[in-house]
């Protein structure tokens, strides 16, 4: 079984940092990618509105968001991958202090209604 997170952040409301940031992402560094994987999101997909962006994950279920991400940042290439986009955004108002993203709250699921 899987399981989904949701995120969100904003960019710094700039054409030309939205373009570096976009540029990035179609060329996502290969070790990023693996890391990725090995910490068992076995989805990520990152919506963008102007300036915001929301990131959605596909998870397993016992993945501990507390926990996982942090062995994301173990290697000194997502390290440099993490400074190079944390330095194109900002948080929102919503965001723990300390952090960028903000986790949301599931409103609403198609799946409620079929069973």
């Amino acid at each position: 079984m899987s399981k989904s997170i949701a995120q969100v952040v904003d960019l710094i409301d700039d054409p030309k940092i939205i373009a570096k940031y976009e540029e990035y992402h179609r060329n996502a560094w290969p070790e990023v990618d693996t890391k990725r994987k090995a910490i068992g999101i076995e989805r990520m997909e990152i919506f963008r509105s102007v300036n915001h962006l929301f990131m959605y994950l596909t998870v397993p279920d016992d993945f501990d968001f507390e926990r996982d991400p942090e062995k994301f940042k173990g290697s000194p290439r997502n390290k440099e991958w993490n400074d190079i986009m944390s330095s194109y955004m900002q948080k929102v108002p919503q965001a723990d202090d300390g952090d960028l993203w903000h986790v949301t709250s599931l409103a609403f699921d198609s799946e409620w209604f079929e069973k």
